[in-house]
């Protein structure tokens, strides 16, 4: 009897240690998911806040882009792209510019005016040809209008340049307005398909980028979630 009870307690004990040890492990493992769940919890923060800081300021990216490019985007009334046939350039006469010689001061120059008329699309209409529609409201005349110096031959040197290009060039594409309410077409616009689209591909992919962040980490929280849930249910 004295054995056999012997035996008993010694089993007991054993188990007792076992059931100890089993513990000491299953703490170990709760504290230490409890230090990874409290090392990922800001590192999960600075992710949202890096996310939501990305999509605010593709937000006033967005807006900054709406108020300039896009506006003037919009607002521009020479959408249709055509062909244009030089028919006559001719430098009208010399133009009054002014420079800042310095703090409070100001110079007047002058360059030649050039006019370009041109036939849009062989149809018969005839315009007259201005590079962009910056051009056009400095100067309703002449087909380009350059930055305003002291050195005046330098500002006649490009003018004639310019003529002599239109002249080897008689065929050069342009931008006319379809309702025909300007007279005017454009050699160039200053934002047209590409400009718009390149500028609003930065703001896009930030604000892409930072809802993908925001999603990542939600979905890595609910992941974790659902495994915290299934190991309870399996124990």
């Amino acid at each position: 009897m004295f054995f056999m009870a012997g035996a008993r307690n010694t089993a007991g004990a054993g188990r007792g240690n076992e059931r100890s040890i089993y513990q000491k492990f299953r703490d170990v493992d709760v504290l230490d998911k409890k230090k990874t769940v409290t090392a990922l919890k800001p590192g999960e923060d600075r992710a949202i806040f890096l996310g939501l800081g990305m999509i605010l300021s593709s937000v006033m990216m967005y807006f900054v882009l709406g108020i300039t490019i896009l506006r003037s985007y919009a607002d521009s009334v020479w959408t249709e792209e055509g062909l244009c046939v030089v028919l006559n350039s001719t430098v009208t006469a010399d133009m009054n510019c002014s420079y800042n010689c310095g703090s409070d001061c100001r110079r007047v120059s002058r360059y030649p005016c050039l006019q370009v008329y041109v036939s849009v699309n062989n149809t018969g209409r005839v315009s007259r040809l201005s590079h962009n529609e910056e051009t056009q409201d400095t100067s309703s005349e002449c087909v380009y209008v350059p930055r305003c110096q002291k050195d005046s031959v330098a500002m006649h040197v490009i003018i004639m340049n310019i003529s002599e290009r239109l002249k080897v060039n008689q065929q050069v594409p342009c931008y006319y307005d379809p309702s025909e309410q300007q007279e005017t077409v454009l050699l160039t616009r200053l934002y047209d398909h590409s400009v718009v689209f390149h500028s609003l591909l930065w703001p896009s992919c930030m604000l892409t980028g930072g809802a993908l962040i925001i999603v990542m980490v939600k979905l890595t929280q609910y992941l974790s979630r659902l495994c915290d849930e299934i190991g309870k249910i399996k124990r």
